[in-house]
């Protein structure tokens, strides 16, 4: 078992088993949308809502009157009209681009170049959208990512954060097992941990499972093993 995989098994026993993002590539574009200034209890809120008015296609939320939408998006926070806005322009590509849900599980590069025309999916959205629907062995890299791998010794700090990604994907890929399931896991367990444990301020070191393998987190609590 290689560091990352111990450490990742460490976190699934403190943590125990986290939800995946969905793999059908239209809710999983929702889910993307839906999740930006949210939470994941009123994110997964606001899915059950489009659920309940049958608007989890990209013909039947064409087709959904403007007020249900609205009401239903509104239940995952603020920005409610950003996200229709954002929702109705991915409609539009999907409806236009029967193929693509065949086209991001073909070739990396014309898959990221199938996903260019949507609406807030930068590279880590896109890259999730390939990893969790379409199957490619790939890690998103978002801030939550980057600040765990970096604390445990995975990549470098740039100023330009596509070279940090960069970084840590190689520093991962030399780790990781090259399958879709090995990745899917390191990225929920980095992002899960980021967001719970190794914030960006004041991270809660003294209670982390990682705490003996993190320089980091030796660093700042003064331990020396």
């Amino acid at each position: 078992m290689s560091r990352i995989e111990s450490l990742l098994a460490k976190l699934h026993t403190f943590y125990g088993k986290l939800p995946i993002p969905p793999r059908d590539p239209f809710t999983l574009f929702v889910w993307e949308v839906l999740t930006a200034h949210s939470t994941p209890r009123k994110r997964d809120a606001a899915i059950a809502a489009l659920k309940r008015i049958r608007a989890l296609t990209p013909d039947a939320m064409w087709r959904a009157p403007q007020a249900k939408l609205e009401a239903s998006v509104a239940v995952a926070g603020p920005y409610v009209e950003q996200r229709v806005r954002a929702l109705r322009t991915g409609v539009d590509v999907f409806r236009r681009s029967p193929g693509l849900p065949a086209a991001i599980k073909g070739p990396l590069p014309a898959a990221l170049k199938a996903l260019k025309p949507f609406p807030r999916m930068g590279e880590g959205g896109a890259y999730r959208v390939l990893l969790f629907a379409a199957d490619h062995a790939l890690l998103p890299v978002d801030a939550r990512v980057s600040r765990t791998a970096v604390r445990l010794g995975y990549g470098k700090p740039f100023t330009d954060f596509k070279r940090t990604a960069r970084s840590i994907r190689q520093a991962l890929a030399a780790e990781l097992p090259d399958t879709p399931a090995a990745y899917r896991e390191a990225y929920l367990y980095l992002a899960h941990h980021g967001a719970s444990t190794c914030t960006e301020t004041d991270p809660h070191c003294a209670v982390c499972p990682l705490l003996s393998d993190c320089p980091e987190g030796r660093k700042r609590t003064g331990r020396t093993n």
